[in-house]
C-alpha cells in the first residue's frame, strides 16, 4: 500500500527553491522561513511540510499564510524533506524538527507553548506521524489531504487538537479513509462521538465537523471540501491557511484557563418518545472543573445559550429538569478567580414521534456499533458509538450486484450460550432511551443470517424496562448473506411483530440469534409503528391464565424446563394474548 501511495504522489509538481541550511545528524538540511516585520516576542511558530516530491517553495505557494502571518504575528517554516519526502518511520525528519524549532526559538525568540505542525499529502501523514512523537512539542496539529494510508495508531503522549481538510473528490489520498482515522482520535481525546456540523460553513462547499471539546479542552475538527480534488484550497474567501491559523492559535501547551469536563452526561444523549409528547426525565449534570494558575469560581450550565444553572463547589452538580422536544446544546462554564473562562459542551435530543413511524437503524458506516445500540456476542460488549472494528459485532456495507439492504448491524454467540448473542437499541447502557405511550404497535424487520446455509433462528424481544414484561417472536431468516460483505443476497423475509402497550414506558427491542456457537444475525431494517390504541385492554386482576404453550428458537414445542431460551406463551381468561422468554 505504501509504495502505490508514493507512485501516485510522485505525480505532483516539483518547484525548486533556495533555503537557508542547518545541519542535522550530520546532514544539511534546508528550509524558507517567513517572519513579518515588527514581529515582537515570545510570538508562535507554525511548521509546514510539503508532499512527496514537492519541496518547500511550493508548499509556500500554496498555502498562501503570508497575509495571516504579517496580521497574526507569527513565523512560518517550509522545511525540504531529504528526496522530496518524509520519513514515517524513523527518527530523521523528527529530529529534524526538532533542530528547526532550536534555530527558530534562537532566532526569533518564539513561545515553546504555541508551535504548530502542519503538512500536506504525504507532509500531512507526516503529521499524523508526529502526532504519536511529538505531542510534548507541537501544541496543536493540522493536516491536509494526508493521513496514514497503510494504518493509523493513536498513542500520543497527550490528547492533541487537530484541524485536517480534505477534499471530497481528492483522487490521490482518497477522502473516504478520513472518517476512520479522525475517529480515533476522537476516541484518543475523549471527544463525543458525534459532530457538531456546520453547512455550509463560511463558503458554499465547505462542511465543517467538530469532535468536543475532549480531555484538557481538545477539540478535532474536519473541514470537508466539496469537490475539491488533491490540493490546497484557497477559492471563494476561504483559506487553507487561515483557517489552520484561527484554529491553531486556540491553543498552547500550557494553558491558564480554567479546564472543565462534563462526567455526566458523559456523551450526547438521545430521548425519542412514540405515541405521545416527548419530554426527557430528570438529567443530572455533573463536571469536574480545576484551574492551573488558580481556583475555580464556579460553574454555570446553559441550554442553547440561556443560562439554566449555577454552582459553586464541587462536584458541580444541578439537575436538569423536563428538556422539551428539539436538539438541545448543554454548556458547562468554569470561570476562574481571575474570570477566565473554561467551556464543555454536549448534546441532548428530544424526539416525539405522534404518528407514524420511527426507525431503529442508524447503519451508515461500515466497521461501527451506531449511537443507540449496543452488542454482546458471549465474550465482548460492545456500546455504540465505537468505531474502527474490522472483526467481531460491527456494520457491514453490502456491495453485491443484488442486497436486500445497504448496511446491516451483525452480531454472533461464539459461546452458544443463552441469550449470548445480541443487538440491542435503547438499552439501558446506551446513550439512547426510547419511551412507548399505550397503544398498538407493529415492529417491522428485515434480518438475515451472516454465514448460516441451513438458516440459524431468530427472536425478536420487546421488553418494558420498568414493568419488566418481554414481548417476542422467533422466526428463521430466509436469507443467508454468505460471510461477504460483496456477496448478492436476496430474498430476506420483511418480519412483522404486532404488541400491544397497556401502560407508558421505556421500552427496548433486542435480537436475539439462536442459542447455538457462532449462531448469527445481520439486522437490516427495523421500524416501529403505533398504529393507534391497544387492541386489547388491560388485564384485570381476576383475569387467569387458561392456556400455557412452550417454544424453543426454532418454534417447536418444548417442556417449560427445556434448555436454553423458551418462550412462554399465555392465553387469559379475557382473551389477552402474553409473550415472554424465559432463560433456562
Amino acid at each position: 500500500m505504501r509504495k502505490f501511495m508514493l507512485v501516485l504522489l510522485s505525480l505532483l509538481p516539483f518547484v525548486s527553491a533556495m533555503a537557508d541550511d542547518i545541519t542535522v545528524d550530520g546532514t544539511k538540511r534546508n528550509y524558507i522561513v517567513y517572519a513579518p516585520s515588527n514581529l515582537g516576542t515570545k510570538r508562535p511558530l507554525l511548521i509546514s511540510c510539503h508532499g512527496m516530491n514537492q519541496d518547500a517553495a511550493y508548499q509556500k505557494g500554496m498555502l498562501q499564510i503570508e497575509s495571516v502571518a504579517d496580521t497574526a504575528k507569527f513565523v512560518t517554516v517550509f522545511p525540504n524533506g531529504i528526496d522530496r519526502s518524509w520519513d514515517l518511520g524513523g527518527q530523521r525528519d523528527l529530529n529534524f524538527m526538532r533542530a528547526l524549532i532550536e534555530e527558530m526559538v534562537k532566532r526569533y525568540d518564539i513561545d515553546r507553548n504555541k508551535i504548530y505542525l502542519s503538512g500536506f499529502s504525504m507532509g500531512g501523514m507526516f503529521t499524523y506521524y508526529a502526532m504519536n512523537r511529538m505531542a510534548d512539542v507541537f501544541a496543536a496539529f493540522a493536516p491536509i489531504s494526508g493521513y496514514p494510508m497503510w494504518g493509523a495508531s493513536f498513542t500520543s503522549s497527550r490528547p492533541v487538537p487537530i484541524i485536517h481538510t480534505h477534499g471530497t473528490s481528492d483522487d490521490v489520498v482518497a477522502f473516504s479513509g478520513v472518517a476512520n482515522v479522525l475517529a480515533g482520535w476522537v476516541k484518543r481525546n475523549g471527544c463525543p462521538a458525534t459532530a457538531k456540523t456546520t453547512k455550509p460553513y463560511r463558503a458554499p462547499h465547505i462542511t465543517r465537523h467538530v469532535w468536543g471539546p475532549g480531555l484538557e479542552g481538545v477539540e478535532v475538527v474536519l473541514l470537508e471540501m466539496s469537490g475539491k480534488g488533491h490540493w490546497i484550497s484557497n477559492d471563494n474567501g476561504v483559506k487553507t491557511g487561515e483557517e489552520i491559523w484561527n484554529f491553531c492559535n486556540r491553543f498552547s501547551l500550557e494553558d491558564t484557563s480554567p479546564r472543565v469536563r462534563l462526567t455526566s452526561p458523559a456523551g450526547p444523549l438521545s430521548f425519542v418518545t412514540v405515541g405521545g409528547a416527548g419530554q426527557a426525565p430528570d438529567i443530572t449534570l455533573e463536571a469536574e472543573a480545576d484551574d492551573p494558575d488558580g481556583t475555580v469560581a464556579g460553574v454555570a450550565y446553559y441550554d442553547n445559550g440561556k443560562l439554566v444553572g449555577e454552582t459553586t463547589e464541587p462536584p458541580y452538580t444541578f439537575v436538569l429538569e423536563g428538556l422539551g422536544k428539539g436538539e438541545h446544546v448543554i454548556a458547562a462554564v468554569a470561570t476562574d478567580n481571575d474570570g477566565y473562562t473554561g467551556r464543555a459542551e454536549t448534546t441532548v435530543s428530544v424526539t416525539e414521534v405522534l404518528r407514524g413511524s420511527f426507525a431503529l437503524t442508524t447503519f451508515d458506516r461500515e466497521g461501527c456499533v451506531p449511537e443507540g445500540w449496543e452488542t454482546f456476542d458471549g465474550q465482548e460488549h460492545r456500546v455504540g458509538y465505537v468505531d474502527g472494528f474490522s472483526q467481531g459485532s460491527r456494520v457491514f456495507l453490502f456491495t453485491g450486484a443484488q442486497h436486500d439492504f445497504d448496511a446491516g448491524l451483525y452480531t454472533r454467540n461464539v459461546t452458544g450460550g443463552a441469550k449470548e448473542g445480541y443487538a440491542r437499541f435503547a438499552g439501558e447502557s446506551t446513550n439512547t432511551a426510547m419511551t412507548l405511550i399505550s397503544g398498538n404497535y407493529t415492529l417491522y424487520v428485515k434480518v438475515a443470517n451472516w454465514n448460516q446455509p441451513s438458516f440459524s433462528p431468530v427472536t425478536v424481544a420487546v421488553e418494558d424496562l420498568e414493568g419488566g414484561s418481554v414481548l417476542s417472536e422467533t422466526f428463521t431468516p430466509t436469507a443467508n448473506i454468505g460471510n461477504a460483505a460483496s456477496n448478492s443476497f436476496s430474498g430476506t423475509t420483511a418480519m412483522s411483530f404486532s404488541f400491544d402497550v397497556l401502560q407508558p414506558g421505556r421500552y427496548v427491542v433486542t435480537f436475539y440469534t439462536a442459542d447455538a456457537p457462532w449462531a448469527d444475525l445481520v439486522v437490516g431494517r427495523a421500524t416501529l409503528r403505533r398504529n393507534g390504541e391497544a387492541s386489547v385492554s388491560l388485564p384485570s386482576a381476576s383475569a387467569q391464565p387458561v392456556k400455557k404453550e412452550y417454544f424453543n428458537l426454532a418454534g417447536q414445542r418444548v417442556t417449560p424446563d427445556a434448555h436454553g431460551i423458551v418462550v412462554e406463551k399465555t392465553v387469559m381468561s379475557n382473551g389477552t394474548h402474553v409473550s415472554r422468554v424465559v432463560a433456562n
